[in-house]
């Protein structure tokens, strides 16, 4: 992996953890997350517009095609993260699994679909990453049965995770669909499913998360997709079998956010599975 594709996911991380932490703060809910997806539409139309212009890009049936069946991947995954960590889970439970679950088995989808071969230092960098994860839960089953349903929620998360990062691989490397208006329009198809489904199942839940979770929405709205964009970028010259277990470093920031800002504990564990991330990402960068 290169100097620069390693900073784009290290610097993505960051922003991924960054959002988990607002959602799990703010309580989450179905109108916030419905909301948070409509704003980013507004926030990224004016760059997505004139990048379109620069480029003089005119989408393709086929783009579009991938770009629906992102955003209906990711429409399940907003909904199962948000109804994981409202179920009781801990951020430092609920993220870890999540993240470590959906690189796993990528990998291995990498290998046998893709036919990708990352080299023996890379793999074994992989599997720190997600054992380093694990050791960062502890026995997740141990604790409250709410947080035992957020377990079942995370695991459930990390399945749609591996399914949109190998499909949306696809679709900028192979497809050639530039990252940032490749994201837009999953982000715009997303919204067009949750938008209704959001107002039969829960009327006025958009308008109540304006009213009193509006700044949180917002930075969903703009951490969210520009962290996915960054990884986008990434995967467009870089095998996925690398970037997605690269991403997991988020799984540090989460911990530490968590620990510190939600007061969730356990310092001692977290710092070795930090150590153990570190070590991790060091050998997908070696190969």
């Amino acid at each position: 992996m290169t100097a620069l594709a390693l900073g784009l996911v290290l610097f993505s991380a960051f922003l991924h953890a960054s959002w988990n932490y607002l959602l799990k703060k703010s309580g989450g809910g179905q109108g916030l997350v419905c909301l948070a997806s409509l704003l980013s539409l507004v926030v990224y139309a004016p760059f997505v517009l004139g990048l379109a212009l620069w480029l003089g890009y005119r989408p393709a049936p086929v783009h579009l095609g991938l770009m629906f069946a992102s955003g209906v991947i990711h429409t399940f995954y907003f909904l199962l993260l948000d109804r994981a960590y409202r179920s009781g889970g801990d951020l430092s439970i609920v993220y870890p699994l999540a993240r470590a679950t959906g690189p796993l088995l990528t990998i291995v989808f990498a290998m046998a679909v893709l036919a990708e071969r990352p080299s023996g230092v890379a793999l074994a960098g992989a599997v720190l990453i997600g054992a380093s994860a694990l050791v960062l839960t502890g026995n997740p089953f141990r604790h409250r049965e709410g947080a035992r349903q957020g377990v079942r929620f995370a695991l459930l998360t990390g399945f749609t995770i591996a399914s949109y990062t190998l499909w949306d691989k696809a679709s900028v490397a192979t497809f050639l669909v530039p990252p940032l208006i490749y994201d837009f329009g999953c982000n715009a198809f997303r919204v067009a499913v949750l938008v209704p489904w959001t107002q039969r199942r829960a009327p006025g839940a958009m308008a109540r998360a304006w009213q009193s979770q509006r700044g949180t929405a917002i930075g969903i709205a703009v951490l969210s997709p520009l962290a996915y964009i960054l990884v986008l970028t990434a995967m467009v010259y870089t095998p996925v079998s690398l970037v997605a277990p690269a991403r997991e470093v988020s799984i540090l920031f989460a911990a530490l956010m968590g620990a510190h800002f939600l007061r969730e504990g356990d310092v001692a564990r977290r710092v070795v599975a930090a150590v153990g991330m570190v070590l991790g990402v060091a050998s997908l960068t070696l190969g």
